[in-house]
Parts: C-alpha cells; structure tokens; sequence
C-alpha cells in the first residue's frame, strides 16, 4: 500500500464553519472569510510518530503528511532548511530574562521568512493547475514568490508600494516577475490586485486570500516544538502585519497537540507592530473582534506596515484565546534594538525581528514577562535586506596612516 505524501482533507471557514473540497483552486469562502486547511488527524495519529519524523532530512518538507501538497513529485523547492532556534545569552542578561530564544529564519532562500509560504503556495498552485499568480507585497512575499515562481514556470505578477525596499523590487524584477509600483501603501496595491484579478487572467495569491501560504507558515510552530522537544516556550513573539505567521504557529501547535505530539500548556502569542501602523493593537486594547484601518501608516519595519490585515479577526481570537498581549513599539527603539541584537549576539536581524526585542524590553518591564520564562523571539529575514538602517560613515585612510581606535564605530 502506497503512503499518503499528504492527509490534506478539506476546507474550512473559520468563521461561518462552511466546508469546502480542497481539489479545486478557492481563495475566500463565500461570507468572506479567510478559508483554512483541515487534515485528517485520526488517520495521521496511526501513520506517523515524531521519532520516525526524527529521521528525515532537516528541511521544511519532513512535515510533508501536515502540509496540503498532496505530491511529493509537485514539490516546487529552493532549498528550505529547518531555521536555526538559538539561545540569546547576552541579550537576556541585558533585558533580565533567564531564558531568551530566537527562530532566524534569515537562512531562508530569499533571505526572509516569506519563503516558507512562497513554497507551500507556488507547489499547490501548481498541483491545482494555476499558471499565472498576482499579490501586492510590502517587499518580500513580493520577492519570494517570484522566485518560486520562476522555478515553477508561473507567471508573476507582483504591486508593491514604490517606496518598499529596493533590494526586494529587484529581486522581483531578476527572477523574471512582471513588477508595478504604486504610489500608496500596501493596501492600494491590493486595490489594484483585486481589480485585476476580476477579470480572470491571474489567481489571486494575496495574504490569506488563498488558504495555502498559511500552511507554509504552519511549519514555523512545526519546526519549534521539534526542536524544543515538543514542549513548547511559554512566550513567542511575532512581529506582525498580516499575522499569517501567528496563526501559523498557533494553527501548528493546535494540531500538534491534536496529535497527542506536545508536552505542556501552549504558549502566550504576543503581537508586535509599530506606533506607525498597529490596528491590531488599538483593537486588542479596545477589547474589539476586528481592527479599524490604520491612517497614514508610516514604519522603519516596512513588512509589517499593514493598515487593515484581513485576517485581524483570527489574529484578536488567537492573542485572547492564548492569554497573549498585542504590543507597539516605536521605530527608535526598533532601530536600537536592531544594533543591540547585532553588538550583544552578533546577528543582523530585519527591523521587523528587532521590534520583538523592544516589545519584550516593554513586557519586561512592566512585569508581564517574568525573568524566568522561557521567551521565543520570531525574526523573520536578515538585516541585510535593510541596508539603510545602518549608517556606516567611516573615515577613509591612506597608506601608512594610523588607525584611530574612535574611527572604528558606526551605529544605527
């Protein structure tokens, strides 16, 4: 009897509860909901156990039975690695936490998270029989799924605010996607998206309105309690602008624990944004369901500028439901704590990863986060996509000059 590559069983609207088969091509459900993958646990429970997963290759793909391809030969890959998850010791000193963490997902091909879902989503896109995808991006999904676009043969079709970060439009525009810029933010470029894909030439790929690039997220939390041994932190912390990867994490340790696979209570999911753009926040303070459009949104951590995330409902339902907190930081202390993570670990983190340090600062502070917890912070690309948060204005010096120790430095 062959084995099962994947136990994807069907959709599911997370609000109205709608059902929908998983073998024809959906973006929404039809009350407008975001539409989630289920799987058949019952039957994976008897297929599969975590020491056999222990043996497989450390890559995205080992979880192939709770991601939805159902192929192994629709694999569209670059080369996912499983992420490094690492132990902050001088960085936790510094904030009082016993017990500091970092997921870098830097490694990633395209340098960013994005990858995970870009995978997921270009694979099942190609499984389903789509062969031309459009999405505005703020940068790096844009910059990701271009590049598994190319791989797959799909043609791309990519809007993005024309002031997202330079290195992501040339990304796009050197692996062969057709690139548009918009004189707005994010949410105009998903304006123009919409209007195009009315027509029918493009299936539209936007955040959360294909139910895919979440499952590429999914293994974020997949990939944590695996190397936590499958008893997880009691803190993470995600920077967050669509919160795909919130409710990836927290989808992926819900199943886990379906599975009888997790050891321990789950952990508390904190929501970091920026003073610039934090609907999320301003609804999770207020006690709201869903988020009020962000006006004039205006960050250093660009992929986190996101005005109106359309799945703010399930992020609200997962802080509340987890005991979480939903946190802003200003783009100050993001920019310090980015040089403070690099001077104290030595990693270059994205602006978006930093603000998880500067919000873990604030929680500790206030007492909310106690020394002793164990605390996961998510960073999800390198800084190295961020030159400009940088100044490095440095002398230069002609041959047989002395080198001054007070020209070494340079700071963010």
């Amino acid at each position: 009897m062959t084995e099962r590559f994947s136990y994807l069983d069907h959709l599911q609207c997370p609000r109205c509860q709608a059902r929908y088969p998983a073998q024809a091509p959906r973006n929404l459900c039809h009350c407008g909901s975001p539409l989630l993958a289920g799987y058949d646990l019952d039957a994976l429970r008897a297929a599969l156990t975590p020491a056999r997963l222990a043996s497989r290759p450390p890559d995205l793909w080992r979880y192939h039975e709770l991601l939805p391809v159902a192929s192994a030969e629709r694999v569209v890959s670059l080369g996912e690695p499983m992420t490094p998850l690492l132990m902050l010791p001088k960085l936790g000193a510094s904030l009082d936490l016993a017990d500091l963490w970092i997921k870098d997902d830097a490694s990633l091909p395209t340098g960013t998270f994005k990858a995970r879902g870009a995978a997921i989503g270009v694979s099942r896109a190609v499984e389903l029989g789509i062969d031309r995808i459009a999405m505005p991006t703020n940068g790096n999904a844009g910059a990701a799924w271009a590049a598994y676009a190319a791989k797959a043969g799909l043609r791309c079709l990519v809007v993005m605010p024309e002031d997202a970060p330079e290195i992501t439009r040339k990304e796009c525009v050197v692996t062969g996607a057709e690139v548009h810029l918009v004189a707005g933010r994010i949410d105009d470029a998903g304006k123009m998206v919409a209007r195009l894909v009315a027509g029918g030439e493009f299936f539209d790929v936007s955040t959360l309105k294909e139910p895919y690039r979440l499952e590429g997220k999914k293994t974020l939390g997949l990939e944590i309690a695996e190397q936590l041994g499958w008893r997880p932190p009691d803190v993470i912390v995600y920077p967050t602008g669509g919160g795909v990867g919130l409710l990836g994490i927290w989808k992926a340790l819900q199943e886990l624990r379906a599975l009888g696979w997790l050891d321990g209570t789950l952990p508390r999911m904190v929501a970091v944004q920026a003073t610039g753009c934090a609907p999320i926040v301003r609804a999770f303070e207020a006690g709201e369901t869903v988020s009020q459009p962000w006006e004039r949104s205006e960050t250093i951590a660009f992929g986190i500028t996101v005005p109106k995330p359309l799945g703010d409902f399930l992020i609200l339902e997962t802080l509340r439901q987890s005991h979480g907190r939903a946190v802003a930081v200003d783009d100050r202390a993001i920019l310090a704590d980015q040089a403070e993570m690099a001077r104290r670990e030595g990693r270059f983190i994205c602006p978006e990863g930093a603000a998880t340090v500067s919000a873990v600062r604030m929680l500790r502070q206030s007492g909310w986060l106690r020394r002793e917890d164990r605390t996961l912070l998510i960073n999800t690309g390198t800084g190295l996509k961020y030159p400009e948060t940088v100044t490095a204005a440095l002398p230069v010096l002609r041959p047989g000059e002395d080198i001054r120790g007070s020209t070494r430095r340079s700071g963010p």
